[in-house]
C-alpha cells in the first residue's frame, strides 16, 4: 500500500452494479416473484395476510418493490413488540401471529438470496483494475446489494482475505465482532462493509456468522434478521435492531472522515439514511457513476446536489462495467 493517506477513498456499490449485467436476473420485482412463489416460505394464511398489508393501488397479488413492503415492515415491527410484551405464558398474538415475523423474515432472506448466484460473474475487464486500486490504497467499499458479485471477483482476486487481505469485513471463523475491524499492529487494511445486509449472514447461538458462498441457512439458523429489505423510511429501524449493521455503518463515518473522494456506483439515490449521512461526514469530492438511461445530463446533476447536499460529478455512461478510472 502506498504511505500517503491522500489516496483512501470510500466506493459505494448499489443494485446498478447487478442491473448492469443482467437486467432480469438482478430485478428486485423479478426476485420477489421468484421468492414469493418458493415452496416452503408462506403457508395459505401467511400469504392472505402478507397480501392484506399490500397498498390498494394496483396488483395486490403479491410485493413487487421496497414501496410495497411499507405496511408490512409495520406489521411485523408491531408483532414483535408484542412478542416483547408477553409475560406469564399470556400472550397478545395468536400462535400464527407470533409466527408472522419469522415467516417474512424467511421471505426477505429468500428474496435476497435470488441474487446470490455463483454462475453469474462480473467480467474480468471490470473487475481486475478494481482489485489491483484496492490492493494499491486499501481503499473502502461499502455495498447496498445483496448479490455476491463484486464479494466473489474481491475473494478470487485475494483483496478479502482475512487480515492478509486488503480489505476486511469482520466475519472471521469464531463469528463478527466489531473488534475484528479494529487495525492492529500497524495493518493498514481498509473496510468491506456489507451496509444492507446478506442472505450469508445468519444467527446461529446468538452470534452472527457468515455461511461459506453459496450455502444456505439450516433449520436452526435464523435468517433474515441482517437484510435491509424494506420501505426506504423503515431501513433505519431495521438497521438500528442488528448490531453487526449499526458496526458497518458506524465504521462507514471512520471511511468516509479518512477518505479523499467517494464513488456512488450504480446507486439510486434513493437511501434517504445513506444521503444524509454523505451530506454530513463526506468529502467536498464525490462523483457519481450512473446508467446513462437515468435521465439528461443537466437534471441528474440537480438530482445529485438535492439529495446529497453538494456538488458531484456525474459520469454517465452506456455500461457502468466499463468504468476504470478508480484513482
Amino acid at each position: 500500500m502506498r504511505e500517503d493517506k491522500d489516496v483512501r477513498k470510500t466506493l459505494i456499490f448499489g443494485n446498478g452494479l447487478g442491473m448492469a449485467l443482467d437486467p432480469t436476473l438482478f430485478s428486485l420485482d423479478e426476485a420477489i416473484g421468484r421468492a414469493w412463489e418458493g415452496e416452503g416460505i408462506f403457508d395459505p394464511e401467511t400469504r392472505a395476510l402478507v397480501r392484506c398489508c399490500l397498498m390498494d393501488d394496483g396488483d395486490t397479488e403479491r410485493p413487487h418493490g421496497e414501496g410495497d413492503l411499507d405496511a408490512l415492515q409495520l406489521v411485523v415491527s408491531s408483532c414483535d413488540f408484542l412478542d416483547r410484551m408477553s409475560q406469564g405464558g399470556a400472550h397478545w398474538l395468536s400462535d400464527h401471529g407470533q409466527r408472522f415475523p419469522a415467516a417474512v423474515r424467511k421471505f426477505l432472506y429468500q428474496t435476497a438470496l435470488q441474487f446470490h448466484r455463483r454462475d453469474v460473474l462480473l467480467p474480468l475487464e471490470f473487475a481486475q483494475p478494481l482489485a489491483a486500486f484496492l490492493h494499491e490504497t486499501h481503499s473502502h467499499v461499502a455495498t447496498l446489494n445483496y448479490d455476491n458479485l463484486l464479494y466473489q471477483r474481491m475473494i478470487e482476486a485475494h483483496v478479502l482475505s482475512g487480515y492478509d487481505g486488503a480489505l476486511v469485513d469482520g466475519m472471521l471463523g469464531r463469528g463478527f465482532s466489531p473488534e475484528n475491524l479494529e487495525r492492529k499492529w500497524g495493518r493498514t487494511f481498509g473496510y468491506y462493509l456489507h451496509l444492507h445486509g446478506s442472505p450469508l449472514f445468519v444467527d446461529q447461538d446468538d452470534i452472527v456468522r457468515k455461511l461459506q458462498q453459496g450455502e444456505l441457512g439450516g433449520d436452526d439458523d435464523v435468517v433474515g434478521s441482517h437484510i435491509v429489505l424494506t420501505h426506504v423510511k423503515h431501513k433505519p429501524t431495521v438497521i438500528a435492531a442488528s448490531a453487526l449493521l449499526q458496526s458497518y455503518w458506524q465504521h462507514l463515518e471512520s471511511a468516509l472522515e479518512e477518505s479523499n473522494e467517494v464513488i456512488l456506483f450504480g446507486y439510486s439515490g434513493l437511501d434517504t439514511h445513506l444521503n444524509e449521512l454523505l451530506e454530513r461526514r463526506s468529502p467536498e469530492r464525490i462523483r457519481v457513476v450512473e446508467w446513462d438511461g437515468s435521465g439528461e445530463q443537466a437534471k441528474r446533476e440537480v438530482f445529485w446536489k438535492k439529495a446529497l447536499g453538494k456538488e458531484a460529478a456525474v459520469m454517465r455512461m452506456e455500461s457502468i462495467l466499463a468504468f476504470a478510472d478508480w484513482g
